[in-house]
C-alpha cells in the first residue's frame, strides 16, 4: 500500500532536523514507500467546498547542510490525499485556529492526524485540566488577586504563557518574589489571554519526562533533564535526553489519559510528567521522537506508521 501524504508545517528549512519529530516521521513513511508532498499553512484556500493548496513533492534525506528536496508547487485539491499531517507548532492562534477549520473539511475521508477540530477543542494546557487529580496545584488566570491568593497557599509557583510552546516565557516565581510586579506587568502586555501557575516541583531537576502515546497507547519516553542554570528541560532550551522506564504511577497516568486520546482522533500525543506529575497534553507537534531513537528505545516513527496505514487499509 502507497499512501499520498501532505505534510503541513512550519517552513522545513528552518527545523533543527537533527531532533525534528516531524521529519523521524517523514524519513520513515518515505522508507516505507509513500509519497511525499509540503506546503505550509497559509497556502490553504478554500473556493468553494473545494480545499487546495500549492503542495510540493518532498523528499528527505538525513543528511547535514542537505536534507531536503522540494519539487515545483502544483494546485492540488487537499481531499485527494490519503493523509495530512497537521505537524505546525503553536502559538495556538487565529492562524492556526482557522487551518483547523480548513482541514476539518476533508476529514475523516483524508486522515487528518491530529484530528483538527479535536486539536482546536483540546489546548494542551486546558485540555490536561480534565485531569487535575493527576496534576500538582495549577492555576489558569490574569486575575491579580487570584494570583496572588494561589501563591499565597502553594509558595514557588511556575508562571508559563497558556498558548507557548518550546519553554518559552518560563519564570519560576518565588515566595515573596520582588520580581513578581514587573513580571505580572510583563505578562499583561505580552499575553491577552489567561496565564498558567503552577506549583513549582523542586523535583524537575531530576527531569520532566516526555512520554509519546499513540492512538492512546504507550509508545516510548525520555527524560529531559535541565542544565543546571535553568528551569525549562526542553530540549530546544538546552535540557539532556536521558534513557528511562516508566514508574507504576506514570503508567496509570497513560491508562488514564490515553482513552479521552482516542475517543478524540488524537493519534500522537506526548504528555509531559514531572515527579508522577501530569502537566502537559501536546497534541499540536509533540517533540522526542529522535531523542527516544538516539537512546536505543523503541522507535515511535514506525509504530506511528504501523497504526496510520492499518487506519488506512
Amino acid at each position: 500500500m502507497t499512501l499520498n501524504i501532505a505534510v503541513q508545517m512550519d517552513p522545513i528549512a528552518r527545523i533543527n532536523h537533527k531532533g525534528d519529530s516531524t521529519f523521524a516521521m517523514l524519513l520513515e513513511a518515505q522508507k516505507r514507500g509513500h509519497k511525499l508532498f509540503y506546503y505550509t499553512p497559509d497556502k490553504l484556500s478554500l473556493r468553494g467546498e473545494e480545499l487546495v493548496a500549492p503542495v510540493q513533492a518532498l523528499t528527505v534525506r538525513d543528511a547535514e547542510g542537505d536534507y531536503f528536496s522540494l519539487g515545483e508547487p502544483v494546485r492540488t485539491s487537499m481531499a485527494s490525499f490519503d493523509v495530512v499531517l497537521l505537524r505546525q507548532d503553536p502559538p495556538f492562534d487565529m492562524a492556526y485556529i482557522t487551518s483547523t477549520h480548513l482541514l476539518e473539511r476533508i476529514h475523516p475521508n483524508t486522515l487528518v492526524v491530529n484530528d483538527p477540530a479535536s486539536v482546536r477543542n483540546a489546548p494542551e494546557k486546558i485540555f490536561v485540566m480534565g485531569f487535575a487529580d493527576l496534576m500538582p496545584p495549577t492555576l489558569i488566570s490574569r486575575d491579580i488577586e487570584e494570583i496572588n491568593a494561589f501563591r499565597k497557599q502553594h509558595g514557588a509557583v511556575v508562571m508559563k504563557p497558556l498558548h507557548g510552546h518550546g519553554g518559552a516565557a518560563v519564570f519560576r516565581v518565588l515566595p515573596q518574589d520582588m520580581n513578581f510586579g514587573s513580571l505580572y506587568d510583563m505578562f499583561a502586555v505580552t499575553f491577552k489571554e489567561q496565564w498558567v501557575i503552577q506549583r513549582f516541583l523542586p523535583e524537575v531537576k531530576h527531569g520532566d519526562k516526555r512520554i509519546i502515546l499513540i492512538d492512546g497507547e504507550f509508545a516510548g519516553a525520555v527524560n529531559r533533564v535541565p542544565a543546571e542554570d535553568d528551569l525549562r528541560s526542553n530540549m530546544v532550551r538546552g535540557g539532556a535526553a536521558k534513557e528511562t522506564e516508566l514508574s507504576p504511577r506514570e503508567r496509570e497516568i497513560c491508562e488514564r489519559v490515553g482513552p479521552a486520546l482516542r475517543e478524540r482522533g488524537l493519534l500522537f500525543v506526548g504528555i509531559d510528567v514531572i515527579d508522577g506529575h501530569l502537566t502537559e497534553i501536546n497534541v499540536t507537534s509533540p517533540t522526542g521522537i529522535r531523542a527516544i531513537a538516539k537512546l536505543g528505545r523503541p522507535d515511535v516513527a514506525a509504530k506511528f506508521w504501523d497504526v496510520v496505514e492499518a487506519k488506512r487499509g
